[in-house]
């Protein structure tokens, strides 16, 4: 069992959703009108790794226009493209969301939600208080730079895969295929479930 890696503050208050943000939703999140389902991938290996999962969880329930439907068990995942041991190992979660945000919006959150948690962007597989992932959103297959979707690497990882899979065994990543094939095609060593951890959907 790895130890717990406790880094900085643990408790940071998420800024709130911008006006415009609210406004643009709040008439949907009142009547649900068409909302669309969005899967989520978590991650962290800085500081208190449960807490700040289940912060995040948190934060992304008190968005307007999303809510959390299930959340995944909790995964440890040696980190991927570095060198073995020389970061602290991941927690991992996936959480299936409804909302009535446009993609766009959403990422705007997941990283307004990375950044309550001091997540530093300098450098590329660097260790990180927060990860905040949009795997897939409804069926949108799009190329666009500033959000692939679905995520272009998810297909790839079983730290998405795996804890996705536990959740809806029967799930589809868009343009790609079931979940459980995906799956099958890729190694799961070093990426194992804690089922002594759990997160739980917030109240």
């Amino acid at each position: 069992m790895t130890a717990s890696f406790t880094q900085g503050p643990t408790d940071p208050t998420v800024q709130p959703v911008p006006a415009s943000v609210v406004e643009q939703v709040d008439a949907a999140d009142t009547t649900l009108h068409n909302p669309q389902r969005a899967v989520v991938s978590l991650g962290s290996n800085l500081g208190n790794r449960l807490e700040t999962l289940q912060g995040a969880i948190d934060a992304l329930e008190d968005t307007p226009g999303v809510r959390v439907k299930a959340v995944s068990p909790v995964y440890e995942t040696e980190p991927w493209g570095v060198e073995p041991g020389s970061q602290p190992s991941y927690f991992n979660a996936v959480v299936l969301l409804k909302t009535t945000l446009p993609p766009a919006s959403l990422l705007e959150r997941a990283h307004a939600v990375e950044e309550a948690f001091h997540r530093v962007r300098e450098e590329r597989w660097g260790a990180r208080t927060l990860d905040v992932d949009i795997v897939a959103y409804a069926e949108v297959v799009s190329n666009d730079p500033h959000l692939t979707l679905p995520h272009p690497r998810a297909h790839e990882r079983a730290f998405v895969l795996a804890p996705w899979h536990d959740l809806e065994p029967g799930a589809r990543l868009p343009g790609r295929g079931p979940v459980a094939d995906l799956l099958g095609t890729v190694t799961r060593d070093g990426v194992a479930p804690r089922a002594d951890l759990e997160l739980r959907l917030p109240e």
